[in-house]
């Protein structure tokens, strides 16, 4: 009877904590979210004048509403311990990211990891199913400049016409420096089964964690944001050179970032754990590898088989990850070293406090003109 007791009191105080959260995540929601879009309609003379200047507040105001994701998560225990390289030195270079896909909370994940890295957040782009459009975050990326791409392949020429299109408008315009894509093009739990046939049938590697990436959007990206290109390869000379030493210009895209997330037992997390919290606190594992822009083959072939080996590599990284708990040392070193990425809590109070004067601001507004009107 006891243990019935206790079992009933620990069950009553996950529900009671997760819809506590669900109402604060709600209320942040409705007060954030009308905020930016207004201050953004609000902002359109200048984004007449001076459409950097405009950018620039739109992408502090971007990282805002990411900060305040990565709070649900945080406040929950969900942290996220990284590996190999540091890309922060990165962060005002252009760079091309690719991450495997296993659930909806890779999106959170993400942006939780890349609040440390300088501007990367407010200056990134990011492609995304167009499912993701009409929820309640489809406004603020859309109004960002985020891409939504359709899947399937009664979509799928005319997904990279739009793409390129988007791309041409709005990546130098807006100044975009990272942008981010899911190559494998959906979850792993759905794709696992339609990919590991295709290996066995083109004699390509079996693969459990993660699946056959997809070369279209890839491509694309790099032909149109890649420095010139040379015998089939992008441009050399823009990939290795510093930004300082190449003029106001932009050079293209310079680096290749490849992320790969684990999560401990292989249990994905999806968007509803990080608004729920019903979890217990959770590390998720990011793994960095970066790639100069010079050894990405641009041509199909060549780099069908470059993005190939490189989700070959992914499987492996966690593989080893899923049997030991950490990921495997870079080649000429014994040992991988971690570093826990830490968000600064001040940061995330006065953001999310921002946030709940400025809805209070525009609530006082709207009330009040509604009162003269009527």
């Amino acid at each position: 009877m006891a243990q019935l007791l206790e079992g009933a009191r620990k069950l009553g105080w996950v529900l009671l904590n997760a819809f506590l959260r669900f109402i604060f995540v709600f209320i942040n929601n409705c007060v954030a979210i009308p905020s930016y879009c207004l201050y953004c309609i609000l902002l359109q003379p200048l984004r007449i004048m001076d459409s950097r200047y405009f950018w620039h507040i739109e992408g502090i105001m971007f990282k805002w509403m990411l900060a305040m994701v990565s709070l649900w998560g945080w406040v929950a225990g969900y942290t996220v311990m990284e590996w190999g390289d540091d890309v922060r030195p990165l962060s005002e270079e252009e760079a091309m990211v690719i991450v495997n896909h296993q659930a909806t909370g890779d999106v959170c994940t993400l942006m939780m990891c890349l609040q440390d890295k300088g501007t990367v957040v407010r200056k990134m782009m990011w492609l995304m199913d167009h499912v993701f459009k009409y929820t309640n975050f489809g406004l603020v990326s859309l109004i960002h400049g985020d891409f939504f791409i359709r899947q399937g392949k009664a979509y799928r020429d005319k997904q990279l016409i739009y793409l390129k299109d988007h791309l041409d408008r709005y990546y130098r315009s807006r100044d975009r420096k990272w942008i981010v894509l899911f190559p494998e093009g959906g979850f792993l739990r759905k794709r696992r089964e339609t990919s590991q046939a295709f290996a066995k049938k083109n004699s390509l590697p079996p693969l459990t964690h993660v699946t056959l990436p997809r070369l279209g959007a890839t491509q694309v990206i790099l032909k149109t944001l890649g420095p010139q290109q040379e015998n089939g390869i992008l441009g050399k000379e823009a990939s290795t050179m510093h930004p300082s030493q190449s003029g106001s210009k932009p050079k293209g895209l310079q680096w290749v970032v490849d992320v790969t997330i684990a999560y401990p037992k292989a249990r994905p997390m999806d968007i509803q754990t990080w608004i729920f919290g019903y979890r217990p606190p959770t590390v998720t594992h990011v793994h960095y590898r970066v790639y100069p822009i010079k050894e990405v083959p641009v041509e199909t072939k060549p780099l069908t088989d470059w993005l190939y080996q490189r989700f070959v590599e992914k499987e492996d990284l966690l593989a080893h990850f899923y049997e030991t708990g950490a990921f495997p040392p870079p080649k000429g070193q014994k040992e991988a070293v971690s570093r826990a990425m830490t968000l600064d809590p001040v940061r995330l109070c006065l953001i999310q406090s921002l946030a709940f004067a400025s809805g209070y601001l525009w609530y006082s507004v709207l009330q009040y003109f509604y009162c003269c009107l009527f």
